[in-house]
């Protein structure tokens, strides 16, 4: 499969090493330093673009891929206030578009247990749910797009709770989300309930960019030749 990368900082280069390990071409690769290849023509030659980039430029990325008729991964942040537009733009052009906050394959299941543990913690009101993220100190959304997922799955599992809110002592039932930005970090995420008892814990800590990068490629292989609006659920078979 020939493959196109838009973003080429650490984690477009750990996609390329992955999707080259997994006997794939890698035909382009566009970032901020030679922006004028971004176009038409180039993003023809690949059959399946993966979009890594950055809150401010994600969402015309998108649109142009998809209006290029190209198959297009994105797994940028910072731009969800958007995607019913690129929705939109993939169905008219009869495209497809695969978007996950994290293409790990540990955070997605975590995603699940975070969204059923919520449901079972609704009837338990002496469980204060908080999250907490870590990251390495150049990334540029805060908080991330993996834990504004957890918040937002718990508040639509959780009936106590209908918002989420950077104060470490937040409003009435807005959950607590916590950012730290320290070193090399990979990515390590934490959803605590917390009682005067006791504290129920799920954490998932990442090693490296591999498990991302492979997921990824993983989204590419499955998104080629399909049309239509993806996500991880459908590719690992999450309900």
């Amino acid at each position: 499969m020939k493959i196109g990368l838009i973003g080429y900082g650490q984690m477009g280069k750990a996609v390329e090493a992955a999707a080259i390990r997994r006997g794939h071409n890698v035909t382009i690769r566009i970032d901020e330093n030679n922006l004028a290849d971004f176009n038409e023509e180039n993003l023809l030659k690949a059959d399946v673009i993966l979009e890594f980039t950055g809150p401010h430029s994600a969402f015309n990325n998108i649109m142009g891929i998809l209006k290029a008729g190209v198959p297009v991964v994105s797994g940028s942040t910072g731009w969800l206030d958007k995607f019913d537009e690129v929705r939109k733009c993939c169905l008219d052009n009869n495209g497809a578009f695969f978007y996950a906050s994290n293409f790990s394959l540990g955070v997605n299941i975590l995603f699940a247990l975070n969204r059923n543990l919520a449901k079972i913690m609704t009837n338990y009101p002496g469980y204060s749910p908080r999250i907490e993220e870590i990251h390495h100190i150049r990334k540029k959304d805060s908080p991330s797009g993996t834990a504004l997922v957890i918040a937002e799955d718990i508040i639509r599992n959780h009936d106590q709770f209908d918002g989420w809110s950077a104060e470490l002592v937040p409003p009435h039932g807005k959950i607590p989300v916590t950012s730290i930005r320290e070193g090399e970090v990979t990515g390590t995420h934490e959803i605590r309930y917390v009682s005067t008892d006791d504290v129920l814990s799920v954490r998932h800590e990442a090693f490296s960019r591999n498990g991302l990068a492979v997921g990824a490629v993983l989204a590419a292989e499955f998104l080629n030749g399909k049309r239509g609006i993806f996500g991880m659920n459908d590719l690992l078979g999450i309900g």
